[in-house]
């Protein structure tokens, strides 16, 4: 049996009280390309926390099957504008949120307002206030990390997990020097060019445009707390904040029974050999159609997002 899911006001109750927060301004996306749909938002914490609003793509058929799109760091939802045709094609619902700190979603300006536990919480009241059920999770990055917390903690309400170059760290691994790299990067550089480092993660070269586009949402440095805080988060030692809940999911998902697949590129240095892991202790993992994606590094979104939608639709709504 499953625990009784918290309410919101609940989680509200554990919400935290930030030192600033920032908007970036509608008009720094007004050049971003083949991304035509409308973002919607919920502002979470109400007058009497520290608001936040959280943005989100939510289209398609109101009483679909919910595909829930998220991303990771330091990417937002753009992330995925190759992927959201084919889904919506299949007449699925799309909902791809903005992370806390990323995208059109509002910007806490310190570091120190950034958590692994408060990115969780955020998710978790925004799913709640979106009140969304029948979902498949396809998570990328951080949007695995977040997102099977998410799922763990809400179980009733997802029928389908994906794990796409992602992972639940416990801090027991040992470190890929690539990740130690962009760790310290991310920590120290003044330096911090988004859109050159996202297309440093793919094999295929983004457009200037493209790169212009993982830009918007950082018009200037005190934007990016979030999106630099992220590698710091990530349990590293057994430790760390954080590494126990994981833990903690991770015991869930040794008895999870539902669906779980994985989508895992050839050419990440940072999550290679962490799909093994997922088909070998999750019991919902077995026999499932694990789907491994050549000519793609990190953000295999951006090198194969086409098939990516596709294949992902393919699970969600076989074709007859």
């Amino acid at each position: 049996m499953t625990s009784p899911e918290p309410t919101l006001a609940e989680l509200m109750a554990q919400w935290p009280t930030l030192s600033g927060v920032l908007r970036t301004p509608e008009h720094c996306f007004a050049q971003v390309p083949d991304f035509p749909w409308t973002p919607q938002y919920e502002t979470l914490g109400g007058t009497t926390h520290s608001p936040l609003r959280v943005a989100c793509i939510d289209e398609g058929p109101r009483d679909a099957p919910v595909v829930l799109l998220m991303h990771g760091e330091p990417s937002w939802s753009y992330l995925y504008r190759h992927m959201i045709p084919p889904l919506l094609a299949r007449g699925l619902r799309v909902v791809a949120p903005d992370l806390v700190g990323m995208g059109r979603s509002d910007k806490p300006t310190q570091q120190r307002d950034y958590s692994f536990a408060r990115h969780v919480l955020w998710m978790r009241a925004w799913l709640l206030q979106r009140d969304l059920r029948h979902i498949t999770l396809f998570g990328q990055d951080w949007g695995s990390l977040i997102g099977l917390r998410m799922a763990t903690s809400h179980p009733d309400r997802f029928d389908r997990l994906v794990v796409a170059n992602g992972g639940l760290p416990i801090g027991r691994d040992q470190v890929p020097p690539a990740f130690r790299l962009w760790r310290a990067f991310s920590r120290w550089s003044p330096w911090f060019p988004i859109g050159r480092i996202v297309n440093l993660g793919c094999v295929r070269a983004l457009s200037p445009q493209e790169r212009a586009a993982y830009d918007a949402p950082f018009p200037s440095r005190a934007h990016t707390a979030g999106a630099r805080s992220f590698p710091s988060l990530v349990p590293i030692h057994p430790g760390d904040p954080e590494a126990r809940a994981n833990e903690a999911a991770w015991d869930v998902l040794r008895q999870w029974r539902k669906p779980l697949l994985t989508s895992f590129s050839t050419r990440d240095p940072i999550t290679k050999g962490l799909a093994l892991r997922f088909q070998q202790h999750v019991p919902g993992a077995r026999g499932q159609a694990h789907l491994v994606v050549r000519r793609a590094s990190h953000f295999l979104q951006e090198d194969q997002g086409p098939m990516l939608g596709q294949w992902l639709a393919d699970q969600v709504m076989p074709q007859p």
